[in-house]
């Protein structure tokens, strides 16, 4: 059972356990990626697992709240700025990936892509939120903008998984039932943020 409120090494020792968790499917594309295990076209397969485990990572981050007032356990809230920095690691991966390898830096075509495919345009959107986010997680930006326009520029958190989950609809060509999943997970945690919003005014 977890403790309400663990302190010191105990704290610690979730931390540590939870990165290295969120670690493992780095090692898992790589290890396959090295062992010639990602399929027929191992470029793009790497570059949609990492953007899937950003979604997912967004997904958990955002999960973090609602949990903590479910159960009561406020130390939850150490965690969120951990699990949104990785959910910005692996968005990143999936943009590095998509530049470096799959284009070579060809600036001027990637440009055109960006332009001209919606997905693209709605993806890079996401990215730019999600850089936004992570470059004012630590506590000198929340100094420096404020408790309350720290909290309402960090709220764009949901229109950048909402892009991002849109960003997916838009790639897949026949198969939609993972963005599905995406959407409705997404769909019930803005529900559950605006029902709380709602009895918290209410009371």
């Amino acid at each position: 059972m977890l403790a309400r409120q663990p302190y010191g090494l105990a704290l610690t020792a979730i931390k540590s356990a939870i990165f290295a968790l969120c670690l493992l499917p780095n090692s898992w594309v790589v290890w396959r990626f090295i062992n010639d295990d990602l399929g027929a076209n191992p470029i793009e397969a790497a570059i949609r697992f990492c953007g899937r485990w950003a979604l997912i990572m967004l997904m958990i981050t955002l999960a973090v709240s609602p949990l903590r007032r479910l159960t009561g356990l406020n130390w939850l809230l150490r965690l969120r700025r951990m699990l949104g920095l990785f959910a910005f690691y692996y968005a990143s991966l999936h943009l590095l990936l998509f530049i470096g390898v799959d284009q070579f830096f060809d600036w001027p075509a990637i440009a055109g892509e960006i332009v001209e495919r919606p997905f693209i345009t709605v993806g890079m959107a996401s990215f730019l939120l999600l850089t936004a986010l992570a470059a004012t997680s630590n506590q000198a930006m929340i100094r420096r903008l404020g408790g309350k326009r720290w909290q309402q520029l960090h709220r764009f958190i949901y229109p950048a998984a909402a892009g991002g989950v849109l960003h997916y609809f838009w790639l897949v060509k026949k198969d939609a039932s993972q963005p599905y999943v995406y959407a409705g997970v997404l769909g019930l945690l803005l529900l559950l943020r605006l029902n709380w919003k709602a009895f918290s005014r209410r009371w």
